[in-house]
């Protein structure tokens, strides 16, 4: 085996010696995550509101968004300014949570249906085309339609 210098073979007197690590402090033990802040507290509780004489349990914070509603539509102009602010804020979130656009598949109809011509004289699209003759055999060929518009058809 020779001791070499190479990738992934340092010089032996740079290596590491037995029994010691490269990490001698180790990974740093995680920070504590820091208390609740007296709002985080009490925007968490829940209150018993009575709507419509029925009991309903609901936290600090949609009581307080519920409240914002009301003073807006009472002609509050901060409250309103608020309800905009939160409108805005529910619209970013669902921007960033919408899926991604994917490409649109184009569905196509392989055949032609046997009545399209017919609907397009019947609306008024086309009109028929004397030079292809009769009915029968508009749809024996498929080609029934003249595509100059209605009125604008001249015999050939």
């Amino acid at each position: 085996m020779s001791s070499g210098v190479g990738p992934g073979r340092p010089p032996v007197a740079s290596r590491f010696r037995k029994g010691q690590s490269g990490n001698p402090k180790g990974r740093p033990k995680a920070r504590p995550s820091p208390p609740p802040s007296a709002f985080d507290i009490v925007i968490d509780r829940t209150l018993t509101v009575t709507q419509n004489d029925k009991p309903r349990e609901v936290t600090v914070e949609e009581a307080l968004q519920h409240r914002t509603y009301q003073d807006a539509l009472a002609g509050n102009r901060a409250a309103r300014r608020e309800v905009l602010r939160m409108i805005a804020k529910r619209e970013r979130w669902l921007a960033a949570k919408a899926p991604k656009h994917r490409p649109l598949k184009r569905l196509t109809e392989p055949v032609d249906p046997d009545n399209a011509d017919e609907v397009l004289i019947l609306l008024g699209i086309a009109e028929p085309d004397p030079w292809w003759g009769s009915a029968s055999d508009r749809r024996a060929t498929g080609m029934s339609v003249c595509c100059c518009g209605p009125g604008r058809c001249r015999p050939r």
